[in-house]
Formats: structure tokens, C-alpha cells, sequence
């Protein structure tokens, strides 16, 4: 039987499962994350995520165009309760939006 290496990357990057399905993925390692209000910089930070945390993306939003480990993106994903990250920070193994439009 083939193995599907696809799928086996899919898995490897959401070992956990958040409410109703959504997967989860890491934020950068040797990063502490803020979470902001809304989708962008000029929103209030609401905490900040630990080192090895990982997200559940509810759904992605265009923002603030941001720069980090993953990347430059103005894609922002909101982690539930109007809670947003930068994506350029969350390893989604994607450069486009892994999960469906905010609104």
C-alpha cells in the first residue's frame, strides 16, 4: 500500500485538534507571540503566546502586512474570541490562507 506523504505532512503539522475540527498549527519556536484584538499592528495586544505554543485557526483575515520566521503576509488568523496572530508567525506550511475568510 502507498503511503500518502501529503497527508502525512498535513498530520504532522496538526497533531492536535481544536473544537469543531479546525486544525492547530505552531507558532514559531524561538518566538513569543502577541495576540491582538484585530487583524493588524495597530490593534491592542491581549497577551502574548508562550514559546512552543501551538493555534487553532478559526478563520483568516487580510491586515496589517507583517514579517517573520514564516515569511512576509498580511494575513492575519483569528484563534477565536476576536483574537488575531500574525500569520507570518504561525507555520501553516503555506504562503496563501489554509482556512476560510473571516466575516
Amino acid at each position: 500500500m502507498a503511503v500518502d506523504e501529503t497527508a502525512g505532512a498535513v498530520e504532522s503539522l496538526s497533531a492536535m485538534s481544536g473544537e469543531a475540527g479546525y486544525m492547530t498549527f505552531p507558532v514559531a519556536p524561538d518566538s513569543r507571540v502577541n495576540v491582538r484584538s484585530g487583524p493588524g499592528t495597530g490593534y491592542p495586544i491581549k497577551k502574548v503566546l508562550p514559546y512552543g505554543a501551538w493555534v487553532k485557526i478559526d478563520c483568516q483575515t487580510p491586515g496589517t502586512t507583517v514579517s517573520g520566521p514564516y515569511g512576509t503576509s498580511d494575513i492575519w488568523d483569528c484563534i477565536g474570541n476576536g483574537l488575531y496572530v500574525a500569520d507570518a508567525y504561525v507555520k501553516t506550511g503555506s504562503d496563501g490562507y489554509v482556512a476560510t475568510h473571516c466575516g
